[in-house]
């Protein structure tokens, strides 16, 4: 797996490492951090890209984050392409969780899917509750997932 910084600068260490020098980092500063993760996807023609990102928000300091992009030609259902959004963040942050859980840093799962039932992406949110909610890790969804919704949503355009 390739990451990279928001600026584009490549993440040359194991993503484990990388975020294990983060932490140090900001914690040998003083700052209190918060871990969101969050995967969105656009079909582009015959590929749906994915851009799972890490968000590190530093409480009362704004924040930075890691981004993966990965492409592939599989054709989804649209609800399956939610869940597998879903299990894209999941496959990470149990990856990393031993981290938070070390360090004492509060991490989200955030789902890019609507709570509202008047939009599509709504079917696939039982199963992506029960999914994050059953692995152990906190749940957000639209309007609040704004790791998926906004941050990695940005990397996929």
């Amino acid at each position: 797996m390739h990451w990279r910084k928001f600026n584009g600068e490549p993440i040359v260490l194991p993503i484990k490492e990388a975020v294990t020098n983060a932490i140090i980092s900001e914690t040998k500063k003083g700052i209190k951090l918060k871990v969101c993760i969050g995967t969105d996807s656009q079909v582009k023609g015959n590929e749906t890209e994915f851009a799972t990102v890490i968000v590190f928000l530093r409480e009362h300091n704004g924040g930075f984050m890691y981004i993966h992009n990965e492409r592939t030609r599989f054709k989804y259902h649209l609800k399956e392409r939610m869940l597998t959004e879903v299990a894209k963040s999941i496959e990470i942050a149990y990856e990393l969780c031993d981290l938070f859980i070390e360090h004492n840093i509060a991490m989200e799962v955030h789902a890019d899917i609507n709570t509202d039932p008047a939009f599509k992406s709504n079917d696939a949110l039982k199963e992506a509750m029960g999914y994050i909610l059953g692995m152990g890790f906190a749940f957000k969804a639209k309007p609040d997932a704004f790791a998926s919704s906004c941050c990695a949503d940005k990397i996929c355009n």
